[in-house]
């Protein structure tokens, strides 16, 4: 599983024109899964984005996280996360886990995301969504449970 995390001052997405999911200060989530994730790959990543300290602090450094900040997630499904583009110029998608694998484990990272008691949005899994963001710093980390970096 790899996810994009974003630090923002607010972001929201948006599917045939209307906002689904919408969050002020926070973290926003690009959440892709590989055929072969598990539950296991979720724990940790989830454990990892709720504890990374990478909000300011009163001095300016990032030593703060989205539990300490009261902040807020949105987690946006992100298949394209999962692309081998080594040949050639067209990405292949081939490892990105199938809807039936994929939606139960992104449900199951926002359903342990949402027992931290932060607030907790999404978009909806497969539609065309358009994403809006205000990053901040930015600050933008790429996690992957598979080499855990």
């Amino acid at each position: 599983m790899k996810i994009v995390v974003q630090r923002v001052k607010n972001a929201n997405v948006k599917v045939d024109g209307k906002i689904v999911g919408e969050i002020s200060e926070g973290l926003m989530l690009l959440i892709g899964v590989c055929e072969d994730d598990e539950k296991s790959d979720a724990d940790w990543l989830v454990k990892k984005i709720l504890d990374l300290r990478i909000f300011s602090d009163n001095d300016g450094k990032m030593n703060l996280s989205v539990k300490d900040i009261s902040g807020e997630i949105l987690c946006i499904s992100q298949f394209t996360l999962i692309s081998d583009y080594k040949k050639g110029n067209r990405p292949s998608y081939i490892r990105a886990a199938k809807p039936e694998k994929a939606i139960p484990l992104f449900d199951y990272v926002k359903d342990e995301l949402k027992k931290s008691d932060l607030k907790i949005e999404s978009g909806i899994f497969g539609a065309d969504m358009k994403v809006s963001l205000l990053n901040d710093g930015p600050a933008t980390l790429v996690l992957d449970s598979k080499t855990k970096a």
